[in-house]
């Protein structure tokens, strides 16, 4: 358990030291003023909470104030604890009950897709499951080469096509070889795409369908890998991809590298999308499934 939980405030710290680190100073033995609100709204909004939940935050401390008769700042240290824990749902429970389960893997550019996706294939495989990869980010030759590795080192099979090739064709062929083969898990990756980009994102709609035609039911779970450094921007991406593939969850990559963990509030506030795990450093093993209390911990560094 201390393993655990020291593995998530380290994971957080610089998001805990770079703005959630000046709460003791700010929440002292002072009187509740309205200088105290002003501060902590700037905090938050710095933490990356977003403006829309940091005023909603604000005003239900403020309504917790008043309720409770509280009087001094140091008192609001426990009331923000519990508040920003109750603004973080739970994890659902994933249904692995399809076989094959096939999970299309989304997001923008330079979000650490691949690189989750490997560390979810070991995840998946130490705890007992059959895993296949699928390489449909065909426009990244690069992409494919590191799916490669990563199957190679983890002795998980890629479905590979033709550089430039069509990534519905891949992903086709990945759902097929994974009913033949009867494993557990088809983990898909695909090209990483602006939001804005119309065309992609037809692109991206069509493997959707086409991973749909290879299994009926088919992708049973669409994740988007949202890098934790680009804080608010994320949430427009997250928007975009949720209306075209039904995003279901979210994984937060990065996140030991970010000063922004805030955005974990923004997301959930605004979007409604669970978290289902969080990249807590680069190796293999340092993708954590998402856990409220250690985050909210983490962050305060308590």
């Amino acid at each position: 358990m201390v393993d655990f939980l020291s593995r998530w405030r380290a994971g957080l710290s610089k998001t805990s030291k770079s703005a959630f680190g000046r709460l003791a100073g700010l929440l002292g033995a002072t009187e509740i003023k309205q200088e105290i609100w002003d501060d902590l709204e700037a905090l938050l909004i710095q933490a990356d909470l977003g403006i829309e939940t940091t005023a909603d935050v604000i005003t239900s401390l403020q309504r917790i104030v008043r309720d409770r008769g509280l009087t001094r700042a140091d008192e609001l240290s426990s009331a923000l604890k519990a508040e920003l824990r109750s603004r973080l749902m739970p994890a659902p429970a994933l249904d692995w009950s399809a076989r094959p389960s096939v999970i299309l893997v989304v997001g923008v550019n330079g979000s650490g897709k691949t690189t989750t996706i490997a560390k979810l294939g070991k995840r998946f495989l130490d705890e007992g499951k059959s895993v296949l990869f699928g390489a449909a980010d065909t426009f990244r030759a690069a992409a494919v080469d590191q799916l490669q590795v990563w199957g190679d080192r983890l002795k998980v099979e890629v479905v590979a096509g033709a550089p430039e090739g069509d990534p519905g064709a891949v992903a086709y062929n990945a759902v097929q070889a994974g009913v033949a083969r009867k494993v557990d898990i088809i983990l898909i990756d695909t090209a990483g795409r602006l939001h804005t980009r119309f065309n992609l994102m037809e692109e991206l709609k069509k493997v959707y369908r086409v991973v749909g035609k290879a299994f009926a039911g088919a992708p049973h779970q669409v994740w988007m890998v949202l890098d934790a450094t680009t804080g608010q921007n994320a949430l427009q991406q997250a928007r975009a991809f949720k209306d075209a593939v039904k995003v279901s969850g979210v994984i937060l990559s990065k996140l030991d590298s970010s000063a922004r963990g805030g955005m974990a509030f923004a997301i959930q506030h605004e979007l409604g999308l669970p978290i289902l795990y969080a990249g807590l450093g680069e190796h293999l093993d340092d993708l954590q499934p998402f856990d409220a209390d250690a985050f909210v911990d983490g962050i305060l560094g308590s």
